[in-house]
């Protein structure tokens, strides 16, 4: 018990006397500090006095798809951290191909009686796929936070990139750079976010007096070697330009035209989207569209902080307004 004490008051920084008033349920101590000794002694892996166990653990699922992509560590980290501000412990939930699907990660986190879960980039963006863990949470009534765009009926709060315009400012560019075949490289057909993707080029396309054919846009799963196979079948098409779903896909597109003796940017310019970690190391350094991570990290906790505390209103949708980055991946068209 003795030991106990220790190790946890080490871990929040408060005395042994302040950890043994919390564990005997006796006055004189904040909110914030007998939370974060509680917190302490779910991560410590010591089991809770018996009257203390009728709360939720302070634990919070954070569930991503994959880690390959750098814009999900980032993410990670920045809910990561603020949630550690507010006496919350992240558990991360990566998905890995034929492994722990997204339901079982839910399942697992209703047995650690999770305070929350925020979900970043999952099947919630996708028309086609299972959707009943997310029901499942709602009846718990688990508060959930969505990062990115999600498919109409799951009505949890969201926090999204503003893809319509992130669209609309990497088509802008190329156009104004005299590009006028210009290609797209998208999720799955029926990834909500890359839908409002093609919609808006749609529209940019009509509005800079550029075509967007149907050869134009190519469906690809999320990776380096889609954006290559995906990218290549543009290229067969003739484009000059190419705006891609993600960064990764972006990098696969540079590799297919490299591949076929092209030069990026001078034969094809490539915009990515996302700005995650080293985009500005590759060669040529990735002109792509930013998404304000950071704000829309602390803004998910936020959210995620205030259903927890029963504060607040469902918001719906807060859109982000993304940013456009130039740099050596896109140039002039090239002539003729």
């Amino acid at each position: 018990m003795t030991r106990r004490l220790a190790q946890v008051a080490k871990k929040v920084g408060v005395s042994e006397a302040t950890v043994s008033r919390v564990l005997n349920g006796k006055p004189g101590v904040s909110e914030a500090t007998r939370q974060s000794v509680l917190t302490a002694l779910d991560v410590l892996g010591y089991e809770r006095p018996t009257q203390l166990r009728g709360e939720r653990a302070r634990l919070v699922g954070l569930v991503l798809p994959e880690l390959q992509n750098p814009i999900f560590p980032a993410f990670a980290e920045v809910i990561g951290g603020a949630l550690a501000q507010q006496g919350l412990t992240p558990v991360l939930c990566t998905q890995t191909q034929g492994g722990v699907s997204e339901a079982d990660y839910v399942e697992l986190l209703l047995q650690q009686q999770v305070s929350g879960v925020v979900f970043a980039g999952g099947l919630f963006a996708q028309a086609d796929a299972p959707h009943e863990h997310y029901r499942q949470l709602a009846e718990r009534k688990i508060p959930v936070v969505l990062i990115n765009a999600s498919i109409e009926g799951l009505d949890f709060p969201c926090v999204s990139c503003d893809d319509a315009v992130a669209v609309e400012q990497a088509w802008r560019h190329l156009a104004s750079l005299g590009h006028e075949r210009i290609g797209l490289v998208l999720g799955p057909g029926d990834h909500v976010p890359s839908n409002r993707k093609l919609a808006a080029a749609r529209g940019a396309a009509e509005a800079t007096g550029t075509a967007l054919r149907d050869d134009f846009v190519v469906r690809s799963i999320f990776s380096l070697e889609g954006g290559q196979a995906a990218a290549s079948r543009l290229l067969d098409q003739g484009v000059t330009g190419i705006v891609c779903a993600s960064d990764p896909l972006a990098l696969g597109a540079i590799r297919a035209a490299r591949r076929r003796g092209l030069s990026v940017p001078r034969d094809v310019s490539v915009v990515g989207y996302d700005d995650s970690a080293f985009m500005s190391c590759t060669e040529p350094p990735l002109s792509t569209v930013r998404q304000p991570i950071e704000a829309m990290g602390r803004a998910a906790v936020e959210l995620l902080c205030a259903q927890i505390q029963g504060t607040q209103a469902h918001p719906g949708e807060l859109l982000f307004e993304p940013e456009l980055v130039v740099r050596a991946s896109t140039a002039q068209a090239p002539a003729g």
